[in-house]
């Protein structure tokens, strides 16, 4: 499955390269299905290079009361860690150039999970970076709790069809500039 993946990768960074808009992040509010969300605490992360800016999303939640988190990037190997998070708190340099909250921020378990991606398909399938981070985390918290993953980019970024390996967790829902779905 490496190559097949390797090759969809090189593809979904240069689609998603092309697709990108700045106008996306501030649209993301007007999708994001809140009432469905009501009372949760919602995981966002903080954006690198072209992925989908949710910092307008995450200053609006924000506003409204929610509790939010943001990923820690741990050693490989390791699902994320969530530290809470609210606006104007000073981020930390992690892992792969991230910006997160500072160990010192409590740790969350996150209801929903806003998801960066490079692709994802009709049925839900993601794809990431490789480094299998979201898949693990989604794995370990899905066997605790309910968890909602909610993949977050452009709709330009949707592929038909995407390879997969038996550890790929699925989506269950996308969030875009042009709205909301629910996947099968």
């Amino acid at each position: 499955m490496a190559n097949p993946k390797r090759s969809a990768r090189l593809k979904a960074k240069i689609n998603r390269g092309r697709c990108t808009s700045s106008v996306v992040g501030v649209d993301l509010i007007h999708h994001f299905p809140a009432s469905r969300f009501h009372n949760q605490t919602i995981a966002g992360y903080w954006p690198m290079k072209d992925e989908t800016n949710v910092r307008p999303l995450l200053e609006t939640l924000h506003n409204q009361g929610r509790i939010l988190c943001l990923p820690c990037t741990p050693p490989k190997g390791k699902p994320l860690v969530f530290r809470r998070w609210q606006h104007g708190d000073t981020l930390v340099e992690g892992r792969f150039g991230t910006k997160e909250p500072a160990p010192t921020k409590t740790v969350i378990d996150p209801d929903i999970i806003l998801v960066p991606l490079l692709a994802f398909s009709p049925k839900g399938d993601r794809l990431g970076y490789g480094g299998g981070y979201y898949d693990r985390t989604l794995a370990t918290l899905r066997a605790r709790k309910k968890v909602f993953a909610c993949g977050v980019a452009n709709a330009g970024q949707e592929m038909a069809d995407i390879p997969t390996s038996t550890h790929d967790e699925r989506l269950d829902g996308i969030l875009t500039g042009q709205g909301f779905r629910v996947f099968a």
